[in-house]
């Protein structure tokens, strides 16, 4: 089979094509003929050897195809199966292996391309508005980088909720994207100060919750975006890691909370894992979610969606294609 191997950190050149043997799954793991593979962020950090991984190294943990071979225990699953996981090893590959327990089925609506786009992004979208801060009507949300991929879901389920919804973008392209996700109101940060923007939109008493994504060129201003007892929910860190804080802050902001939750804690059970996915498939075959995927690549070509991706041109989810 096509694999695509990291032996050396640096660049999307160290993304190398090579042929392997197919994966044997393990007690509790299914093989999976890969469909669509979701490219993320976080597998620059991993090639760029900025996320330790040891090496030699296939990247990719989510992906969606047809349940190829099952390991000794396995239940729940048959051979043909279409399934997706964002929990799975080495998926830039023609062949990968998934823990069953991390597996969820994709039903019938709901193509394998779909299902690798939406899992990753969709889940810590559903996991961010319906748990982390359960948005409900009435309250008000501040969105950083709303026409990005988690940024665009999560609007769309911020409405949705009942939510009003602020989004910051950093162009008018951008911007027209995040209002067609449904945010009520953008703030170009790049033409105005966001923090002063969102107290005027709020008449001075803040947002109930500010979804940030973003770190440590936002962090400051967004806990000063919040309301008496809001929460700033930090769930990345795209312009690096926010500065260290002494709690009393958050006592004199206003008895404010402050969280940075990561998605494995919200799908610890089958039980949520499901549930999250369900909702999420159920959305889109009744299309009351949206999902743009951007561009597609080839497998042989991932130094090419690397590249995609690290030029923060994307409108939308890359996947490769086996």
């Amino acid at each position: 089979m096509q694999v695509i191997r990291v032996h050396e950190f640096g660049g999307p050149e160290k993304l190398v094509a090579e042929t392997a043997e197919k994966p044997e799954p393990k007690p509790g793991e299914v093989r999976v003929k890969v469909a669509a593979v979701g490219v993320n962020y976080v597998e620059t950090y991993q090639r760029r050897g900025w996320y330790a991984i040891p090496l030699p190294a296939v990247l990719g943990g989510e992906f969606a195809g047809v349940v190829d071979a099952l390991g000794e225990g396995v239940t729940g699953f048959e051979i043909g199966q279409q399934v997706a996981t964002t929990a799975g090893s080495g998926a830039y590959a023609e062949w990968a292996l998934a823990p069953a327990a991390k597996l969820v089925p994709v039903p019938e609506g709901v193509s394998l391309e779909q299902a690798a786009a939406l899992l990753l992004q969709g889940m810590t979208a559903h996991y961010l508005a319906i748990s982390t801060f359960p948005l409900k009507e009435g309250d008000t949300a501040l969105v950083h980088a709303a026409a990005g991929g988690v940024g665009q879901l999560l609007v769309q389920i911020a409405k949705l909720r009942g939510a009003r919804v602020i989004g910051t973008v950093s162009t008018e392209e951008k911007a027209a994207l995040a209002r067609e996700a449904g945010a009520d109101e953008i703030i170009l940060y790049t033409q105005a100060d966001f923090e002063s923007e969102t107290r005027r939109l709020t008449d001075g008493k803040g947002v109930d919750v500010v979804y940030d994504s973003v770190g440590k060129t936002t962090f400051q201003k967004s806990l000063n975006c919040l309301r008496p007892r809001g929460m700033l929910v930090l769930y990345g860190q795209s312009s690096g890691p926010v500065e260290p804080l002494d709690p009393q802050v958050l006592q004199h902001k206003g008895s404010i909370f402050l969280t940075r939750p990561t998605l494995g804690h919200y799908t610890l059970t089958r039980e949520e894992l499901l549930w999250r996915s369900g909702d999420l498939f159920g959305w889109l075959a009744d299309d009351q979610l949206k999902l743009r995927i951007d561009r597609t690549f080839a497998l042989g070509d991932a130094a090419s969606a690397h590249r995609y991706l690290e030029d923060r041109a994307t409108k939308g989810k890359v996947l490769l294609m086996p």
